[in-house]
Parts: structure tokens; sequence; C-alpha cells
């Protein structure tokens, strides 16, 4: 058995005082950017505050998203860029920022491209909610994309000796007399101060998802929510960005992730390819409620509305065996089994017969591909039939930021007056607008590898300019 990758971040008795760009985060977004920027021949460096590489990155579960791919054409899917683009614009309530949106639906499948270029291969597809096709590329093995993602890029930063710290706080970015960005100053792991001299800067900070008193301050109504985000996730490149000058856009789009388990300290998203692959939500009763696979929001809302604020994803070993993230979710209790649906239901305190007529049902629906009840028409390509059979406790929490700093489809940071800041760029999550009201599941780690390369590219021309 082949030994497991660990990556090894640099020690910072090596940091250097100039580098030709610095990239603060090391989530798909800053790895990215930093293994473009080095192949065009840029010496990058990359910050990251937490004592742990990937970010939030390394919680997403679903997979990419993207339109007219060979991966595609080898699952027998023909797809769209025309399409991609108005699914994501109605999904996100017509509020998203075109231009990103237009940049972003073009180059999702040269991302895939790049990714199986640098032996990152996504060769499976499956679907989330808002989607009328399978465009969520995600490994062969069905492992979850993010945690995927992160080994295999920080394999190729140690491979090219790209230097990455840990432990280090970005407190602001520098600028010349002349108002361009000349490097940032930092807090080391040690404490001290120091000032690194870069001819650019890359945002790759991802949002402000852990930050409670920012999603308060935007949204009082999720006072209280749990978070899907990992603790590091506390909008720290927004206040870099704005204090550089920048603009903001959107603040007030927060996402809340409809099945979220949060019955222990900790929350843990469940993907939505586990609805992709035909599991459906039920009731405190057993009945459902909702077309599964609608927005995030319009699900998240269905939940809301019931008198228990929470629900149970259903699913059966066909299912399960097609969402290797199950088998995590098991090993950490926090799926209920049984094997058969009236065991199932005695352990989650509901009618049986109730349960087993909603799966029957169902079961219909899938054979007819017709869903009389809700309209659902997409993860429907199996029925919940095959024993034993699972339950999931879940409920909404915030789960993504879609509002952030404005910046252009070149990753260039704006100020209020949509002028560029010379030498600033970022990319994934700290951007906002790309998204509107309501991001699709598969969006952000495309996002991260798309907007990831176009920073790399970018900075190069900058500089090179």
């Amino acid at each position: 058995m082949a030994e497991k990758f660990r990556f090894e971040p640099n020690d910072i008795s090596t940091l250097q005082d100039n580098y030709d760009v610095i990239i603060i985060g090391s989530g798909s977004t800053g790895m990215v950017s930093a293994i473009q920027a080095h192949e065009l021949g840029l010496k990058p460096v990359i910050f990251e505050k937490m004592p742990k590489i990937g970010g939030n990155t390394m919680r997403a579960s679903s997979g990419m998203n993207a339109a007219e791919t060979n991966v595609q054409l080898h699952h027998g899917v023909v797809d769209s860029y025309e399409d991609f683009y108005a699914e994501t614009l109605k999904g996100g309530g017509d509020l998203n920022d075109k231009e990103l949106l237009g940049y972003f639906s073009s180059h999702a499948a040269l991302s895939v491209d790049w990714l199986a270029d640098h032996g990152i291969r996504l060769d499976d597809i499956t679907i989330t909610g808002g989607m009328s096709k399978m465009r969520t590329h995600r490994p062969a093995s069905m492992a979850p994309i993010g945690a995927f993602l992160v080994t295999e890029l920080s394999k190729q930063v140690q491979k090219e000796q790209l230097p990455l710290f840990v432990g280090v706080t970005v407190n602001s970015v520098d600028k010349d007399a002349e108002g361009k960005v000349n490097g940032v100053t930092a807090t080391l792991p040690n404490g001290d101060k120091k000032t690194i001299s870069g001819k650019a800067v890359i945002l790759a900070t991802g949002g402000f998802g852990a930050n409670t008193e920012m999603i308060e301050k935007y949204r009082p109504d999720l006072k209280g929510y749990k978070t899907t985000n990992q603790p590091g996730a506390t909008g720290d490149g927004l206040k870099l960005a704005t204090d550089a000058g920048a603009a903001l856009v959107q603040m007030d789009q927060i996402q809340v992730h409809p099945t979220v388990q949060q019955d222990n300290p900790h929350a843990f998203l469940i993907g939505e390819a586990v609805r992709g692959e035909g599991a459906i939500l039920v009731n405190a009763q057993g009945n459902r409620f909702v077309n599964e696979l609608n927005t995030r929001k319009v699900v998240s809302n269905a939940i809301t509305a019931l008198p228990e604020h929470s629900a149970y994803l259903i699913l059966d070993q066909g299912i399960r065996s097609r969402v290797k993230a199950i088998e995590f979710y098991d090993s950490i209790g926090l799926v209920v089994t049984g094997a058969s649906l009236s065991e199932l239901a005695g352990k989650l305190n509901m009618d049986a017969s109730t349960l087993s007529e909603t799966v029957s049902t169902w079961n219909t629906a899938v054979a007819d591909h017709d869903d009389k009840a809700f309209d659902r028409s997409t993860g429907m390509d199996r029925d919940i039939s095959a024993g034993p059979f699972f339950a999931i406790h879940i409920a909404p929490a915030v789960h993504y930021t879609m509002g952030g700093v404005k910046a252009n489809h070149k990753t260039q940071v704006l100020n209020e007056d949509g002028q560029i800041i010379p030498g600033l760029f970022a990319g994934g999550e700290v951007v906002g607008g790309l998204h509107g009201n309501n991001r699709i599941g598969g969006n952000s780690i495309a996002e991260t590898v798309i907007f990831g390369r176009q920073a790399g590219e970018q900075v190069y021309d900058y500089i090179k300019g």
C-alpha cells in the first residue's frame, strides 16, 4: 500500500525578503494561482495563517462544475456553456455579476483540462441542485473533491518547491507612493512583524462564514446559526482589501446550506451529491416536503419552515456506494442504519408505514421518471430499494458568503469608483458577485480553479507588462 502523502510546509527560517507575487491563503485558489504563476516563470510565495493548509477547500464534498467537457461526453452528456451560464444566473436570482459569470462558465472546461494536465483527473460526474445536467466533476474514486484537490495541488507545490508558510498572518497590503501594491506586512509564527516586498499580491483568503460578528452585522436573521466553515474563514481578506482601498459588493448575500448534520458541537456538511445520487428528504413524520434538488435557498427555507426546523436524508446502499463521503459520516456516528425501512423508521421514532409509503411512492416516481408530488427531474437514476437503509438528521447552517471584494474577470481588485488597484488581485470566495443570491453546488470549487489560474496569468501579465 502506497504511503499516504503528507505535505510539509516550509520552515520560517527560509522566508526571503522579496518575491514576485505574494499569495494569501492556501486553499485551492491560492495553490492554483501559485502553480500557474510559477509555470510562467514568476517567484511566488504562499502565506497561510492557520497551522494546516487547505482552508475551506478541505470541506468541499460534491465536485467541480463545468460544461462542454470531454468527461461529460464520455458519460453521454451533451452540454453547453450557454445552459451553464443561464442556470447559474437563474439560480443566483439574476443578481450575478455577468462579466464574472461569462468568464466563469466559458473557462470551467479549460480548468478541468488544466487539472488533468497536472495529473489531477476528475473523471466521474454527478449533479447538484439547480442544474439540469450532470456537470459536477469529481475523481473516479468518488472521493470528496476538497481533500482530494488539496492533496493533489499540494503535491505539485512540494514538487516544484514553491515556498508555503503556515502560521503567518498578513496584517496589511502595502503600497508605494504611487499607490501600487509593493508587498505586505505580516506577523510570523514567533510573533515578530516582517515586511515582505512583492510586485503583486493575490488575495485567496476565502469568505467570512466563520465570523459570527460579520454574519450578524450583514444578516441579523442568521444570528446563532452554526457554520460549516473551518475556523479560519473569518473574512481577513476583506479587511486587507478595504484597507487597501477596495470596494465590497453584495455583503448581505450569505448562503445557508440545507443539509448539515449539527447534533454535535461540530457541524458537518452533508454534500449535495447525496441528493444528486438519489437521496430524498423527509420530515419528522416520514413525508417528503420539497423538491430535494431545487436551489439551496428554496430547500433551506422549506426545512426551516418545518415545526422541527430539521429533516432527514433517506438513502440506501445503492446511493451510499455512489458517495464515498458517507463512509466518513458513518465512521463518526452521523448515520442511522436499519436493515429494513421499518427498522430505520423505529430508530427515528417515525411511523413505519408512512416512511415505507413515502419511499414506495418515490420509487414509482423514479421508475416513471415523473415526480408528481414535487416535480423533481434530476438525481433520479436510482431508487431506494437496496438495503440496508440509512438516515442522516440535517438542518440548515451558514455555508458560503457570496458577497465580498469587488473584482473584474481578470481578478483585478477595484475601488469604489471601479478603478483598478494596481498590483492587487483576488480570486475565490473572497470575491463577491459571481453567485448572486444563491451559489449552485459545485460552483465554488470551479471558481477556485478558474480564477486561481486567471490570477496567476494576470499577475504575470501585470509584472511583465
